[in-house]
């Protein structure tokens, strides 16, 4: 290792503090670090399984039948991990999930996608 690279010290966590924050304010919470960090979050209308010759026969306006009812609710999943279920909504001409029911850290572990 060169003299010039041992010479410096491994940035630490305290090396990157907030600047916005006032120096007289308590010290962030550790979990203040994870609020920014990107999830993915998917609405499950329903799901089917078809077969590779079906889907090689699908066309616009071929129709797929899913496996849920009407009045159903829909399935919110973050980073494929059921998480709550709802009824859709439309907001400002986008379709939205309004929330019905948020799933118990018991149920959730129940519904642990496979790896």
């Amino acid at each position: 290792m060169s003299p010039a690279l041992s010479a410096m010290s491994k940035p630490t966590l305290e090396d990157h503090h907030d600047t916005t924050r006032s120096e007289s304010t308590t010290p962030p919470h550790p979990l203040d670090l994870l609020l920014d960090v990107s999830m993915h979050v998917s609405v499950v209308l329903g799901s089917t399984h078809l077969l590779i010759r079906d889907i090689l026969r699908l066309h616009a306006g071929s129709v797929i039948q899913l496996d849920t009812f009407v009045g159903h609710p829909l399935e919110l999943l973050i980073n494929h991990q059921l998480v709550a279920r709802g009824d859709i909504v439309v907001v400002n001409d986008k379709l939205g999930i309004r929330l019905t029911d948020v799933v118990s850290p018991v149920e959730r572990l129940r519904h642990r996608p496979s790896m």
